[in-house]
């Protein structure tokens, strides 16, 4: 299983990126899929996720603001990130949860960096 995530980057406060994560080995459909991120010296934390039934959960701090979505024909699976601030400057990380076994997998980490 291979999780490759693309679209980070520097961006005023205010400004918009998206995220995106292919998937191979393993189908996001049917399993429990999101994003979290990790700041410095802070707990990685869930972001954004859709449950294997197809329901989506927003942390609050990201809620109005970001956007969670998935191409199953790509096996791709995006993040929109618009109006965003300084806070939200972190590593981010591709997750997805094996239904069979709930193992767990990550993708290797994207940054995204918000600073005027």
């Amino acid at each position: 299983v291979q999780l490759v995530e693309s679209g980070g980057g520097s961006v005023q406060p205010g400004g918009s990126l998206k995220l995106s994560c292919a998937a191979s080995g393993i189908t996001f459909s049917g399993n429990k899929r999101g994003w979290f991120r990790q700041a410095p010296g802070k707990e990685r934390e869930l972001v954004a996720q859709i449950t294997s039934r197809g329901s989506t959960n927003y942390a609050d701090s990201v809620k109005g603001r970001f956007a969670i979505s998935g191409d199953a024909a790509k096996n791709t699976m995006y993040l929109q990130m618009d109006s965003l601030k300084s806070e939200d400057t972190a590593v981010y990380y591709c997750h997805v949860r094996r239904s069979t076994d709930f193992f767990n997998f990550w993708g290797q980490g994207t940054q995204v960096t918000v600073s005027s």
